[in-house]
């Protein structure tokens, strides 16, 4: 039977289960990624596990978020990194060799590949031809120690592009049009799939920036085929011998096909808050831009930052605009030096900052009090930036460059002729900031700071739970309302203690302290609860602090993992009504646990007002196991054989 390209490698890598849509299986997983604000946790988990050296084709640890050092903190988390990846056999990147999916691209990733990463945006590798999947930091440790990943078998969704871009219009385009069409859930249980003969017209970073931003669908990945394109791109990078070709069958099966014509995309954005408020650019009229910021892991490559150069060459940023450019990677940074670009963008008022995450994550160059922030970024989220009353705009590079040389959002086609750029650059290419692992890394001491802590545990679950309602939020509410980043809160990722504080601090500054009061606890929620980044934090510091469970009326994929992984139970409401019906501080509970585990239909009796709550899981057996031990850590060390479950 001809099979999609995303069936092919999951056939091809298929450990537990069967390839029935919905079911779940286990994944050989090929190649990992950590970087430094989730791996300083996945290697302590690591440790935890007790093995001996990683078992995977390749590991890389990566330090591109937590580089700003105003504090021992970050600095001891890069030492940390390092000696454990001397000691497991994983590859080191270096602070400022890049971010970790730019320089995955650039260095390692493979075609016909899995990844597995501990961070959202790792299916960027899809614009390589890899299926690459964002999970936290745990799912990651047990994958580098041999253990499978698991996953729904999803859906999935071919997205034809056919014809070629008008001037001024770019692949951010392409992913923000289908985020309009599909909004930040449209991708949840799904892969999207590229194809048509729009394809030839896309170089692989671009393919890139369009794979990077399906996780804002919450897709579980999103691929692209090994072409001509794909081969270019590597025998560029010295790495031809990485190459294969790689294609879905001729009459593929398709959930859902969806088709793009590139010449009829126009500039688009979205709008604050959300990465599917999607609207022309054309039609946002007279908004004046404190802020630009170019590049990270979604618009960092050497053509996006080429094309802000040729814009705004010969010209000075707006008087009234701050410009900022961050290069996905060192190679990136130093082609474009060679070239003479760097100095462009100085001379145009252009401040250059390292090749780190930085100010997508709020980790500096946060935008003044009120201020509009336009991003060539790939969320918006409320505060994400580090200024909660700022409001950021998503673009493309060259309605950027327009927005910071007129001082407000411009449809990039007012700015005439569209600039002539190179069709093919030679990367300067140099490892050197790339550590290898030893051959034999077991004398390897890891090093440890004060403020490294070991992983707290939770306990299995009792067969009578008794908790209390300790908050209550909306629809859409991203990891970032409940473990925040920035340069304040992400030096305190290896102590989870001291981490605890800042759980949905800004939803609610009091909500730690009443976690402590009530000592176990429900978190209730509306649709979509964990959309964003992967960061495993915002299960984990919750559980630390006695959260039991979390009811919603829907969750976001890599987030309700998360919650099994550290064991508190994800339901959702079998009436969305009774959402309406709970409020902070109801005393409820759930008898005969296992049994009504079983049943998947679970109900929370409250203790005072006489009534009861129906709610349902849709957990496997592996996860319901999982959960009733107290997490993955504890269920994995209970298992015999684990690091030759994933050998070759």
């Amino acid at each position: 039977m001809p099979d999609n390209l995303t069936y092919k490698i999951l056939k091809k890598h298929l450990v537990d289960g069967e390839m029935k849509k919905g079911s779940e299986i286990g994944l050989r997983i090929d190649q990992t990624l950590t970087q430094d604000a989730t791996g300083t946790m996945a290697y302590l988990q690591l440790e935890a596990l007790g093995i001996e050296k990683v078992q995977t084709e390749l590991s890389v640890s990566y330090v591109d978020h937590n580089t700003l050092q105003n504090g021992f903190e970050n600095a001891d988390d890069h030492r940390y990194l390092q000696s454990a990846a001397a000691r497991f056999g994983v590859w080191y990147s270096r602070p400022g060799n890049g971010i970790c999916h730019q320089v995955h691209l650039e260095r390692f990733g493979v075609p016909g590949k899995t990844l597995l990463g501990s961070d959202s945006h790792t299916p960027t590798a899809g614009g390589l031809g890899m299926i690459g999947i964002g999970a936290g930091g745990l799912d990651v440790a047990v994958a580098m120690a041999g253990g499978p990943f698991y996953i729904t078998v999803p859906e999935v969704i071919k997205v034809n592009l056919v014809g070629n871009f008008s001037p001024w219009v770019g692949a951010k385009d392409v992913i923000l049009e289908l985020l309009r069409r599909l909004s930040v859930k449209g991708g949840v249980g799904k892969v999207i799939e590229y194809d048509g003969s729009g394809l030839e017209n896309l170089t692989v970073p671009e393919r890139a920036t369009i794979a990077n931003m399906g996780a804002e669908l919450g897709a579980t990945s999103s691929i692209f085929p090994s072409d001509t394109v794909t081969k270019k791109f590597l025998k560029a990078q010295g790495r031809e011998k990485d190459w294969q070709p790689f294609e879905a069958d001729l009459r593929a099966d398709y959930d859902h096909e969806i088709t793009i014509a590139l010449d009829q995309l126009e500039p688009l954005a979205a709008a604050p808050h959300s990465p599917d408020k999607v609207i022309p650019i054309r039609e946002i009229s007279s908004v004046k831009v404190d802020q630009v910021a170019v590049g990270s892991c979604t618009n960092g490559s050497y053509q996006d930052l080429r094309l802000l150069a040729e814009i705004m060459k010969g010209r000075v940023v707006h008087p009234g605009v701050s410009l900022v450019v961050a290069p996905g990677s060192r190679q990136v940074l130093i082609s474009l030096t060679r070239e003479g670009v760097i100095e462009e963008l100085i001379r145009s008022g252009a401040r250059i900052l390292e090749t780190a995450c930085g100010p997508c994550i709020g980790m500096g160059q946060a935008p003044p009090s009120g201020a509009v922030s336009v991003r060539t970024f790939n969320r918006n989220f409320a505060g994400r930036s580090g200024t909660a009353d700022a409001s950021v705009y998503l673009t493309g590079p060259a309605a950027a460059a327009a927005a910071a040389l007129q001082g407000e959002i411009t449809d990039p086609r007012e700015l005439g002729d569209f600039p002539s750029l190179p069709e093919e650059y030679a990367p300067v290419i140099d490892d050197r900031m790339i550590i290898a692992p030893p051959a034999d890394g077991g004398d390897m001491k890891i090093i440890r700071g004060p403020n490294i802590k070991p992983v707290p545990l939770n306990k299995p679950v009792p067969e009578k739970i008794q908790i209390r309602v300790l908050l209550v939020v909306e629809d859409n509410i991203t990891t970032d309302h409940i473990m925040p980043g920035g340069s304040r809160v992400l030096p305190l990722r290896s102590n989870i203690e001291a981490l605890s504080e800042y759980v949905f601090a800004p939803l609610d500054s009091k909500f730690s302290d009443r976690a402590r009061e009530y000592g176990s606890g429900l978190i209730v929620a509306g649709e979509n609860y964990g959309q964003g980044s992967s960061r495993e934090h915002a299960a984990l510091a919750p559980m630390a602090l006695g959260v039991k469970a979390v009811v919603a009326k829907s969750f976001a994929r890599i987030h309700q993992a998360n919650l099994v992984n550290f064991g508190i139970l994800p339901l959702t409401f079998s009436e969305p009504v009774d959402y309406e019906k709970l409020t902070v501080g109801d005393e409820l509970q759930i008898d005969n646990v296992s049994e009504q585990l079983k049943s998947k239909r679970i109900i929370i009796e409250h203790v005072e007002g006489n009534y009861a709550i129906e709610a349902e899981h849709q957990l496997s057996l592996r996860q319901l196991k999982i959960v009733k031990e107290g997490g993955l850590l504890n269920y994995t060390r209970s298992q015999s054989g684990l690091s030759g479950q994933n050998k070759r």
